[in-house]
């Protein structure tokens, strides 16, 4: 039996090809339809200079694909037209393969499945994924904009990315750490627990999902750093 396998993409659309990745949003998920062994798929915008922002940026985007087995994650990977195009048109790729070791909650319907104990070592990645109750909104935002600035601030913090499908009301947050132990000094201090604590407490989402990742692979450059894991 295969196990599920996540595959994350983060894009700056380079100058020439602005139209194209415009495009992007236009058509969606339909360039996704009948890829083999996929179970879910996301096309992401981010916030400005990829961050966490109710400004949208015009040329920063990703996609978050879910597949049934490594085999299939593997082969869209390597040679999914779709793939070559992103890379193609990019002024920044940059890649990640993943196994969830933790979630809860669900992303339009869909659940993750739980296919990989707690790495013992080595860099561990976060989605935060939420709808937010638009009269919850700009309670959320007040909460977020400190959060986001204490990861930059935070040790052992490898990658940071603000995604969304929609601007201001669906919103994620996806991050790569070190290790166990910076990201939860991260997760269980100062300003972003302020925000979990306040989300919960005040019913702030719609829908959510929370996950950890263990990070199989992770190549590239987003935010001009450049990012390898194997």
């Amino acid at each position: 039996m295969g196990e599920q396998t996540t595959v994350l993409v983060l894009i700056d659309i380079a100058p020439r090809s602005r139209l194209w990745g415009f495009s992007r949003y236009i058509f969606g998920k339909f360039p996704f339809r009948n890829i083999p062994g996929l179970l879910f798929c996301k096309i992401l915008g981010s916030g400005f200079n990829g961050g966490f922002s109710t400004k949208p940026s015009l040329t920063k985007q990703g996609f978050f694909c879910v597949f049934d087995t490594k085999e299939n994650a593997e082969i869209f990977q390597q040679s999914s037209p779709i793939v070559k195009a992103y890379y193609s048109h990019a002024n920044e790729f940059f890649m990640a393969t993943l196994y969830a070791y933790s979630s809860r909650g669900s992303w339009s319907g869909f659940a993750l499945d739980h296919v990989s104990p707690p790495p013992i070592n080595g860099p561990i990645a976060s989605l935060t994924r939420a709808s937010i109750r638009p009269l919850k909104a700009m309670q959320f935002w007040e909460k977020a904009k400190p959060a986001e600035a204490a990861i930059k601030e935070a040790s052992g913090s490898i990658l940071t990315a603000g995604l969304g499908e929609a601007p201001y009301l669906r919103q994620a947050t996806f991050t790569i750490w070190e290790n166990l132990k910076s990201i939860d000094e991260y997760a269980q201090s100062g300003a972003h627990l302020s925000a979990i604590k306040a989300a919960y407490g005040e019913n702030y989402f719609s829908e959510s999902m929370f996950t950890r990742f263990k990070v199989v692979s992770a190549s590239g450059v987003w935010q001009g750093k450049h990012v390898q894991i194997s």
